[in-house]
């Protein structure tokens, strides 16, 4: 085997995914391994796209988002295309991303306080209980 193809095995090892998840890939044409029989060789160009998928994921990208990212690659305008576009599209992921944390902040001190008001009953409740 050559540095130049990866089998399943070690595109799983290597990216720590299962192989149902690169046949996923590959049945949404995110991925375009060699086909040799039952076998899948991935090329240098499908570990490339595969870590760009895994980050699009980890951010919340949608899998269409990706395709279509990675659809934008063209060496002729030297990936400003898809990287104007994969820029605009975080822009606004992270804005959704901030405002969810936001949300998450402000749903965390509410529940604190809840369960300090909840100490505090249950505190009473068993300070009376005890007399």
């Amino acid at each position: 085997m050559t540095d130049d193809v990866m089998t399943i095995r070690q595109m799983c090892d290597a990216f720590d995914v299962t192989p149902r998840t690169l046949r996923f890939y590959e049945s949404k044409e995110l991925l375009s391994p060699i086909r040799e029989g039952q076998k899948r060789l991935f090329t240098k160009r499908d570990r490339a796209r595969l870590k760009l998928i895994l980050q699009g994921k980890r951010f919340g990208f949608t899998l269409e988002e990706i395709r279509q990212l990675l659809d934008l690659y063209s060496k002729e305008d030297q990936q400003l295309t898809q990287i104007t576009q994969t820029y605009d599209i975080a822009v606004k992921r992270l804005k959704d991303l901030e405002e969810q944390r936001d949300t998450l902040n402000e749903a965390i001190s509410d529940l604190r306080a809840q369960l300090k008001w909840g100490d505090s009953v249950l505190s009473t409740l068993r300070t009376k209980a005890a007399e």
